[in-house]
């Protein structure tokens, strides 16, 4: 298959087209101005905010199927400046999706778990949303918009933790980062979540499209745990200093844009329509681990260059 990956230099976006070429698919990863070094797929550059030449230059690509990762991710970025983030995370979601639908080919929209305001938790697709910051309402607009532009389109609300081209952009590399350093940190007790590996994440988004699956999926992990919790799991099994993590409620502080504490999705309809269930956070970290023993992390590094 014919892939195009938006957002390709991103944590998920890099993963996935390492993790498609992989799997013998031909992949075209669409950036908005960062050049990859010597990555084992072709490469396009445009700026999402200008619609119609993005989509110009992805019709040239001739894709068979997209998957739509880039996005306004920063929560404070997007805050100060809804307009772009509107842009980004809604218009261009919708303009891609209504391109793909006249081309006849499948498209996935990557959403956050941040649709929902974490005051109960175990929420499942038909729970009612009510996203708290200016990314995640935008996010939210732009599942809304995707749907009506293409109606079979499958609509992934995730959230994942890796290795990435920069070495800084996943909760994992935080603690990785600073444990390495015997640096002390903080870890969030109250702030719950279900994150996937982000190679079991793009394996299961790319058997989701095998499968001609479409319509909403929570594609997370079964397993779930507090952010704090996630920090030790990592220092155990690195064998760092666990301590150096002091435990401290998120609502306490203040970290610019609102954040819901209570993100355990539910991931039952995924697991059900693919017929086995996901990996569990601990399963994650501990291909985590590995991935660092295989000098993954260098390799991605080096893309970046």
């Amino acid at each position: 298959m014919r892939l195009l990956v938006t957002g390709a230099t991103g944590l998920l976006g890099i993963n996935l087209s390492l993790v498609a070429v992989g799997q013998g698919h031909q992949v075209i990863g669409l950036s908005h101005s960062r050049n990859l070094v010597n990555v084992p797929f072709e490469q396009l550059k445009a700026d999402l905010e200008s619609h119609d030449s993005a989509i110009h230059l992805i019709e040239g690509a001739k894709p068979e199927a997209m998957i739509h990762c880039a996005a306004l991710a920063d929560l404070n970025a997007a805050q100060n400046a809804p307009d772009k983030a509107h842009q980004i995370n809604c218009d261009a979601a919708g303009k891609l999706a209504a391109a793909a639908s006249c081309w006849g080919i499948p498209f996935v929209h990557i959403s956050t778990d941040a649709v929902f305001d974490g005051t109960t938790g175990g929420y499942r697709e038909e729970d009612p949303v009510n996203p708290l910051s200016v990314y995640a309402q935008t996010k939210l607009a732009g599942e809304e918009l995707v749907m009506r532009m293409h109606p079979d389109a499958i609509i992934a609300r995730v959230v994942f933790f890796g290795w990435s081209v920069s070495g800084d952009r996943s909760l994992s590399e935080f603690f990785y980062n600073n444990l390495r350093k015997e640096k002390q940190i903080q870890g969030f007790t109250d702030a719950l979540f279900s994150p996937l590996y982000v190679e079991d994440l793009a394996d299961t988004l790319l058997e989701m499209l095998d499968a001609g699956l479409s319509g909403l999926y929570h594609v997370v992990s079964p397993e779930h745990m507090s952010k704090y919790d996630f920090g030790v799991h990592i220092a155990q099994r690195f064998g760092y200093d666990p301590q150096l993590i002091e435990p401290v409620c998120m609502k306490t502080l203040s970290r610019g844009a609102p954040r819901s504490s209570n993100l355990v999705l539910n991931p039952d309809k995924v697991q059900r329509d693919l017929g086995h269930p996901l990996p569990t956070v601990k399963d994650g970290i501990e291909r985590f681990y590995l991935r660092s023993l295989e000098e993954y992390p260098q390799r991605l590094q080096r893309y970046g260059a």
